[in-house]
């Protein structure tokens, strides 16, 4: 599902400025993600200068505005976490990328500009044909749900799975990549969503359902052979309760919910408990064969290789990224405030 909000009319910036959206604090978004102007960034050795067309918002961004991110910036800074341009400088000793080549890059921060340094080692060429918007939903959540899908679930066609957030921006993703490979998906989303994540190919379910595991249980009397969470905290039981034997839990998220600003890896220690638990438990031979993984996307060789097959993939029409709408730079706040509220399906992008 596709909706847009029209860009304004703005006067172009000078030449050699540059614009962004800086995190200044802690709170309100609408208070604290403030438009600025700067100087062009210059490429230094092995980097390149991108001029940005899409950048995403992320849920990352949600945990950082509260000082609950693991890693967090210190403010002010320029969030960020993926973007979509093209390359417009080159610094010294670069090799193998050019001005005008159109890539994706995953900084994790600094996205949220019209230009971009970053280094050159990190980039992955996007297809021409790809909308900015779908190319730039595809690199942390596309890649974040392609991994665990193909790299830690042993899943095969025939399998259920159930995801959790199915309608969200990694949600989506992994129901139309968990069909494609054959899979039978429950995905659990609140009821406005629900006729969105059937049209993905997913059984809809409502996640405030009292007794969930005994409603999968259901419809799946096994169990299901992957559960993918983004919820965390003691929802994760309910999870592994779902499992059957010889499943696997991965844990990719934390809800912020109910945490003061600044506790900013609490939200992440119930599932690294659990996991730690479960694998000692696992060794010993008490799990049926069940594991429990934490999830993590980050840059490598894999990330640059599974970002280049999910291109190909939405190049051929398998995937369609679901973008819930395309905002100007300075709306940053709105589409924050979009994540806080939960009430969108797919990917916030920002055009800057």
């Amino acid at each position: 599902m596709t909706t847009g909000i029209p860009e304004p009319v703005r006067p172009p910036a000078a030449a050699g400025t540059n614009v962004f959206v800086r995190m200044t604090g802690s709170g309100d978004p609408e208070r604290h993600l403030v438009p600025g102007e700067g100087a062009r960034p210059a490429a230094g050795r092995g980097n390149v200068v991108v001029r940005v067309e899409a950048a995403g918002v992320s849920y990352a961004e949600v945990q950082m505005l509260g000082r609950l991110h693991p890693f967090p910036p210190a403010f002010p800074f320029v969030p960020g976490y993926d973007l979509v341009g093209r390359v417009v400088e080159t610094g010294p000793g670069v090799t193998g990328r050019h001005v005008g080549e159109r890539v994706a890059a995953m900084p994790r921060q600094g996205a949220w500009a019209r230009y971009l340094e970053t280094p050159a080692k990190t980039l992955v060429p996007v297809p021409e044909e790809l909308d900015a918007a779908a190319a730039v939903a595809l690199i942390t959540n596309g890649v974040t749900a392609w991994q665990m899908l193909h790299r830690l679930a042993r899943v095969r066609p025939g399998d259920t799975v159930l995801v959790h957030g199915a309608g969200g921006g990694v949600g989506s993703l992994l129901t139309q990549l968990s069909v494609h490979h054959g899979l039978r998906v429950l995905g659990t989303a609140s009821p406005g969503k629900h006729d969105a994540v059937r049209a993905l190919g997913a059984e809809p379910l409502d996640y405030r359902t009292p007794g969930l595991p005994d409603l999968v249980r259901e419809l799946a009397p096994g169990g299901v052979r992957a559960v993918f969470d983004h919820v965390g905290g003691r929802g994760l039981d309910e999870s592994w309760a779902m499992l059957a034997p010889g499943g696997t839990l991965v844990s990719y998220d934390s809800s912020i919910a109910g945490h003061e600003p600044g506790q900013w890896f609490r939200p992440h220690v119930p599932a690294l408990r659990r996991t730690v638990r479960r694998w000692i438990a696992r060794h010993l031979g008490l799990t049926r064969g069940r594991r429990m993984s934490m999830y993590y996307v980050k840059p490598g060789e894999d990330f640059g290789a599974d970002l280049a097959t999910l291109f190909r993939l939405a190049a051929e029409g398998v995937l369609r990224p679901q973008i819930a709408a395309r905002h100007p730079l300075d709306g940053a706040a709105v589409a924050v405030r979009a994540l806080l509220e939960g009430r969108t399906v797919g990917k916030h992008v920002l055009l800057p």
